[in-house]
């Protein structure tokens, strides 16, 4: 099959997959607290077929998401299901958790053939990061689960933090220090309007410029040259001990650049995070279609990808699915 290519002669060569809408914590930024799953979950099956047909169609890295994509039983034969899908060269297979539950999975999860793993983190003081996911003692599993996925051999690991001011913006340096101490990669992320309660400002923004003053007051930066496609503006200390990546979607967007689609848990592409409309990939299969057919659907679908989002702009409209309903 021709790889797949935007309108804008972007190659699609990201695909995640959510495999659930559910998630067993309650991110300030992410959740209201009150809704749970809205969407479901489809058979391991149904997502493969999807996999083998896109890795067929130019995809090189597949990524697991939610929800928290831990919960599902089967999680880790799935795996094992995408580890076996036949490809030009080997496919990257990570999956983004919160790592509430990672401790037990990582080392079956790598010898199913999991590539990365990024641990979602938003605090490294246990107290905030409870007052942030709501869920009290969950700092210690995720760093059992950090910890057990570099014994493992997961890595790099990335740890992802999304800052939010009036939240966490104080955990920037003790972050950069985490790092340094645990081995891992670090990200920040830029808050974007993608909450249930629909909360977002700019003013709730800490930007890349900040992060990176506010990381210099502890050790200097050095820029390291980084990949076209790539979401994260990539720093390490000037002693060469620990990496910093910035994901700026709001303050400097890498629209671009994009290389990536989505599926979610109930089947539907998306485009972009910010898409206001779906397309149902699981109807057409459904429906009976072969996979000639699902392929020129795709096609279809990806030439509709938008040329970037408009976060902060007077025309912005918010997606139609919030984040733990799309998949990170």
């Amino acid at each position: 099959m021709a790889a797949l290519h935007d309108k804008f002669g972007r190659a699609i060569t990201d695909l995640r997959i959510s495999v659930t809408d559910r998630c067993n914590y309650k991110c300030v930024y992410c959740r209201t607290g009150n809704e749970g799953a809205l969407y479901g979950d489809l058979p391991f099956s149904d997502y493969l077929r999807m996999a083998r047909v896109l890795v067929g169609m130019g995809i090189t890295k597949v990524r697991l998401t939610g929800g928290e994509p831990l919960l599902r039983n089967g999680v880790v034969d799935f795996v094992r299901g995408l580890a076996q899908v036949e490809s030009r060269e080997p496919l990257d297979i990570a999956l983004t958790t919160n790592g509430h539950l990672l401790a037990d999975l990582a080392q079956p999860l790598k010898d199913a053939g999991l590539s990365r793993v990024t641990v979602s983190m938003d605090a490294v003081d246990p107290d905030r990061f409870t007052r942030i996911t709501r869920v009290p003692g969950g700092f210690d599993h995720v760093l059992a689960g950090i910890r057990a996925a570099k014994r493992a051999g997961l890595g790099p690991v990335k740890v992802n933090g999304v800052l939010l001011r009036g939240f966490n913006e104080g955990q920037i340096i003790p972050f950069g220090m985490f790092a340094r101490e645990e081995g891992v990669v670090l990200r920040f992320i830029e808050f974007m309007p993608l909450e249930e309660d629909r909360t977002w400002s700019p003013s709730t923004v800490v930007t890349l410029d900040e992060i990176l003053a506010r990381m210099a007051e502890y050790l200097p930066l050095v820029e390291i040259p980084r990949g076209a496609s790539e979401t994260a503006r990539r720093y390490r200390f000037e002693d060469g001990i620990g990496e910093i990546g910035i994901i700026a979607p709001v303050s400097h967007p890498f629209c671009g650049h994009c290389s990536r689609i989505r599926i979610t848990s109930d089947g539907k592409i998306r485009t972009c995070l910010f898409s206001v409309w779906d397309h149902d990939l699981h109807a057409q299969m459904r429906r009976g279609a072969s996979d000639e057919e699902l392929a020129e659907f795709i096609r279809g679908v990806v030439q509709k990808k938008e040329e970037r989002h408009h976060i902060g702009e007077a025309d912005f409209v918010h997606a139609s699915r919030t984040m733990v309903h799309i998949g990170g």
